[in-house]
């Protein structure tokens, strides 16, 4: 210890204080569970500097305060791996991943099947973090397998990585090497971009590059400002220490405070582990980071060890890939379409290419800055990918292969389809057409008002409403409450028993629940659930339709982006007048009070189909006990209700420890209250 004038109270509440603020940042950063407020984490941390100012040479490499304290490097050092950083050997379909487990057999000489642990492989930066005698010493990238760049500083920014190994539940080892993923989250990758181009700075082409930017940033600094974060995997070398199994490692970094992914599961047989490959491809793309496939490994270490390595990749290991969800193709053309709300959105017609296991000929290019700052144009060759059930989206041109001929595109002046002349409005992207007659926009609004969130007229698809456009039959919404089965007869595809059923489910939809009205009339930013929170809030649309700016804004959950786009949509003189016009047709049912219940105030987000209830049922007994229901997962959210075939909600669900109930126990929650 370095000599000081320190009094031995003063050392020992130094450390005291160091070892709290070590804790409260792994419940903070790893388990997403503080247990202190973050004033009382702040005066922690400034009783910590005070002292330190004082008594500069109490200042440790792992203290809290250090995580941002260094120079900038004038280059990075190379620092060896005590155990090879391997790579893995790649599978692309489930015969590979069963030959995976054949030869493993073959080896071993063995037909029994293996336990596996399975794990999603993220798609970030690999780094191996050693810590001696629980302090964390050095931090450095893959490299090329044998050595790689000391980033250590850059490493310490990273508030999910420990500095020091907790020990309350498992004594530290003296020395152990840890292998992980540091990687960027979606939502913070994007508002990263966001900045950039606002400082005139080139976006990152994904998260990847964006975390391996950062990592590799000379400056400390830079990289503290970039919201980077941490999976943990694996180990290299370890003294003090033994384990059985893969699981026991990854139980034991979690003990010592190191985040682990929890999607990670143990598996039986490589039916089961293709099965998980299965499950988590259908969730990836409701994840908030990106991952690429899983990895199987044999989870008994003696086997491992005896299976050994190859020339560059573990025997005991496979990374089982997702399909593509990127390709290339040429772009035949760029058309502008008309949403509901006016806006016109450029589109790429593409030759036909298969991402994700689709076909697929047309990727949004989003708006007119959007064209103009990836420039794209007809003949071009473009990087294009696909993110759920959304449709792809252009991530760069190749100019490599861009012909000479090919010109920048330019945003028509008017509106492809009604020729009224567009506008831009002031500190907006998008460019609408301000027509409220517009056929395009209107035909948007006609599916969206019929859609089974909204008024849920069964049969009115597109082609029924391009028919009943052009025969004038339906100017605006409130015509469809003047069709008649004469009407629709003389239509193509249309006879006696099909004109009859549209009108049915014409007329079953004029008792509608407010909160589906409010839906339904398309109004800008106002989705399922906000249509659920204003019904709850007023009871009813004449005291919506009243309501002021202001008051919207005391609604938990309305920014001011929803209220001014809801004052927006009343203040219109056309909508008042169509407003009037289906009121005179529609019964509106107010929602019922919710009743005093433990369920009050309590979020629901459900996923997958419901075998007892319809999704609308069980969305009204929460609603009906004065809970609230949600279209996606948070951090908030207090249950997500899974049914069969549930989607990535419920990965989503995993990932944040967020309370989940199979239908039996949600009616069972229900029944008690």
């Amino acid at each position: 210890m370095a000599q000081t004038n320190a009094s031995p109270e003063i050392l020992d509440r130094i450390q005291k204080l160091r070892d709290q603020i070590h804790y409260h940042n792994y419940r903070y950063h790893v388990l997403d569970d503080p247990v202190i407020s973050d004033a009382e984490f702040d005066r922690l941390m400034q009783e910590l500097q005070k002292f330190e100012d004082e008594f500069p040479e109490l200042v440790t490499p792992d203290s809290p305060t250090q995580r941002v304290g260094a120079k900038p490097l004038e280059k990075f050092e190379t620092v060896p791996h005590r155990v090879p950083m391997l790579s893995l050997e790649n599978a692309f379909s489930e015969a590979e991943a069963g030959e995976f487990e054949e030869r493993l057999k073959r080896f071993l000489r063995t037909s029994e099947e293996f336990d596996y642990v399975v794990e999603p492989k993220m798609d970030g930066v690999a780094v191996e973090l050693v810590y001696e005698g629980g302090h964390l010493s050095v931090g450095s990238t893959r490299g090329d397998g044998y050595r790689g760049e000391n980033v250590t500083q850059n490493l310490k920014t990273i508030h999910t990585i420990p500095l020091m190994l907790l020990s309350r539940e498992l004594p530290a080892p003296d020395l152990l090497e840890v292998r992980g993923e540091v990687y960027m989250n979606l939502d913070d990758f994007s508002k990263l971009n966001q900045e950039r181009l606002a400082r005139g700075e080139p976006p990152f082409a994904n998260p990847r590059n964006a975390a391996a930017g950062s990592l590799r940033q000379l400056d400390p600094g830079i990289t503290a400002g970039r919201p980077l974060t941490i999976f943990c995997y694996g180990i290299g070398q370890v003294s003090g220490r033994s384990f059985e199994s893969h699981w026991e490692i990854l139980e034991s970094l979690k003990a010592w405070g190191l985040r682990v992914n929890p999607l990670i599961e143990r598996r039986q047989g490589i039916g089961q582990a293709i099965q998980y490959h299965h499950d988590l491809e259908n969730q990836r793309h409701g994840l908030s980071y990106e991952i690429d496939g899983v990895v199987i490994k044999v989870d008994n270490l003696a086997l491992q060890e005896r299976l050994g390595t190859k020339a560059r990749s573990p025997r005991w290991a496979l990374a089982y890939k997702f399909a593509a969800t990127q390709a290339t193709t040429k772009v035949k053309d760029i058309v502008v379409n008309v949403g509901r709300t006016g806006a016109v959105t450029p589109m790429a017609v593409m030759e036909p290419v298969e991402v994700g296991g689709v076909t697929v000929s047309r990727a949004t290019l989003h708006n007119e800055d959007e064209v103009a700052r990836k420039d794209v144009r007809v003949g071009d060759t473009v990087l294009i990918q696909r993110a759920g059930d959304v449709i792809p989206e252009v991530v760069k041109v190749i100019l490599e292969e861009r012909p000479p001929e090919a010109q920048p595109f330019k945003m028509p002046s008017h509106c492809p389809v009604c020729d009224t002349p567009l506008v831009r409005p002031e500190g907006e992207a998008v460019t609408r057409c301000p027509n409220p007659d517009c056929r395009g926009a209107l035909r948007r609004g006609i599916l969206h008002f019929a859609s089974k969130g909204a008024m849920d007229i069964d049969g009115l698809g597109e082609k029924i409403i391009d028919q009943l456009m052009d025969q004038g039959l339906v100017k605006n919404l409130a015509d469809l409450y003047r069709l008649t089965e004469d009407d629709l007869i003389p239509l193509e595809r249309f006879a006696e028993k099909s004109a009859g059923n549209l009108v049915a489910a014409i007329e079953n939809s004029k008792n509608v629940d407010l909160d589906r009205f409010i839906y339904a009339l398309g109004i800008r930013y106002v989705g399922e659930a906000t249509a659920q929170l204003l019904a709850q809030h007023f009871q009813s649309m004449e005291a919506l339709k009243e309501a002021g700016e202001e008051e919207l804004l005391h609604i938990e959950g309305i920014g001011p982006q929803v209220a001014k786009g809801i004052r927006e949509y009343f203040a219109s003189k056309q909508n008042q007048e169509l407003l009037n016009k289906l009121l005179e047709k529609i019964k509106i049912k107010p929602p019922e009070k919710p009743a005093e219940s433990p369920l009050a105030g309590k979020t629901f987000v459900f996923t997958g189909g419901l075998a007892h209830l319809s999704r609308e049922e069980a969305k009204a007994q929460v609603t009906a006990r004065g809970g609230k229901v949600s279209s996606s997962v948070s951090a908030k959210t207090d249950y997500v209700v899974v049914g069969a075939d549930p989607g990535s909600k419920y990965a989503k669900a995993r990932e944040l420890d967020v309370t989940i109930l199979d239908e039996g126990a949600f009616e069972k929650l229900l029944q008690k209250i």
